[in-house]
């Protein structure tokens, strides 16, 4: 899978991610938009759990502990969080799916 980015790296928690003017076609989406924390990473778990190695799901989320919830639950498996979109006040988790 090829990506392309025109980005600026930050960081988020321990995790460094690429952000802005993302180009990934994710596999799946999760529009977990206006669910109360934990949701949207309980959503992305289920997600990814029923995904292939080197699936990206795309996680869609409104709440801003999503922030530290995701790259939280990055550190400790061995999934990748390829890049965060930041939109307003939404975001976008890509995570490859080891």
């Amino acid at each position: 899978m090829e990506y392309r980015y025109k980005t600026t790296s930050v960081a988020i928690g321990s995790s460094n991610v690429l952000m802005t003017d993302i180009d990934i076609e994710p596999t799946d989406t999760v529009d977990a938009r206006g669910a109360a924390c934990p949701g949207p990473l309980m959503d992305l778990i289920g997600r990814v759990r029923s995904a292939s190695p080197g699936d990206v799901v795309l996680l869609l989320s409104d709440n801003d502990q999503s922030l530290t919830d995701v790259s939280e639950w990055i550190d400790e498996t061995d999934n990748d969080l390829l890049a965060v979109d930041e939109t307003g006040d939404e975001y976008g988790f890509y995570v490859e799916v080891a």
